[in-house]
């Protein structure tokens, strides 16, 4: 069994079948499946199910693909500790980011641009989800670091947080909505909200468990009519009369499609979303990831102190 086996196998997983496995590692695909034949018969058992339409993993490859990853990680972990030594980062950094995680307080696309030239052998791979799943991607080893929305105050076991953005979470309208009678009122009670169809984050978010928990704390469930994944797309609904949009503090004002908002405030109770890099807390696995990480650290903006 060689390790270029065990990637081929992984990368299979990963990419959900062939044809994409076989362009990401610049091959033909009857090549990856001769390969993949090839680590089978080794082993004396399939790994991977191709009877669907789509591939999937056997009883015996789940239980093997830890032992992959894991074996795949330490042979590239030998390989970037010595390049490490000649100040050369080379492997593949996972990266998470939930949708409107930096927003207009950070440009992750030139920082990527900037990392890149510094470390240009070193891929970072871009993946985007919600703040649940990446939490959980981070400590089964699929993800080295993300941007994510936290749910709860203290990151759960086995995961570091450093906090980037921390506002108060805010209810957009369109103009001549009731909520803003008398048009002086900067904040809204968030009782108000009660009998008012919301537009929101979808669940696994740190805006959506966090309404969901004030909405708790008031009495209530929150009656959620419209969601989307991106905080514009929320700030056009409610530009069209579609509901009440409730986003972080500075998300809204003007939607996209050019239509003006006005937000008001949620308070009793005041509710928060918070944007956090997150990572292991026993740390990155590789020295390229950990590399990342503390660039990243350094240029994540901070919030502001209270």
């Amino acid at each position: 069994m060689e390790l270029r086996q065990l990637r081929y196998f992984v990368t299979v997983v990963d990419e959900g079948g062939f044809t994409r496995a076989a362009a990401r590692l610049h091959l033909a695909q009857p090549g990856l499946s001769a390969r993949i034949r090839q680590l089978e018969k080794e082993l004396g058992q399939p790994v991977l199910d191709r009877s669907a339409r789509s591939v999937t993993l056997t009883e015996v490859g789940r239980a093997v693909l830890p032992y992959a990853r894991a074996a795949l990680a330490a042979a590239d972990a030998v390989q970037q500790t010595v390049d490490s030594y000649t100040g050369l980062l080379r492997g593949r950094v996972t990266l998470g980011l939930v949708s409107g995680a930096a927003g207009h307080a950070f440009d992750i696309a030139a920082f990527l641009a900037d990392f890149h030239d510094a470390h240009p052998t070193l891929e970072v791979a871009l993946t985007e989800d919600t703040s649940e799943r990446m939490q959980a991607a981070l400590l089964a080893g699929e993800l080295d670091i993300a941007l994510l929305g936290p749910a709860e105050e203290a990151p759960p076991p086995g995961v570091a947080f450093q906090t980037v953005i921390d506002v108060p979470l805010a209810a957009a309208v369109a103009p001549g909505d009731p909520l803003l009678d008398p048009a002086e009122r900067t904040s809204v009670p968030l009782a108000d909200l009660r009998d008012r169809p919301l537009i929101c984050l979808p669940r696994g978010t740190g805006v959506r468990a966090a309404l969901e928990r004030g909405c708790a704390q008031a009495g209530f469930r929150p009656r959620v009519t419209f969601e989307a994944a991106a905080p514009h797309v929320l700030a056009q609904l409610a530009g069209h009369g579609l509901g009440v949009a409730v986003l972080p503090a500075g998300e809204a004002g003007l939607a996209r499609d050019g239509r003006q908002l006005r937000t008001l405030r949620i308070v009793r109770p005041e509710m928060r979303a918070r944007i956090a890099l997150a990572w292991r807390a026993t740390g990155p696995a590789s020295p390229a990831a950990q590399a990342l990480l503390d660039r990243l650290r350094e240029a994540l903006p901070k919030p502001p102190a209270g």
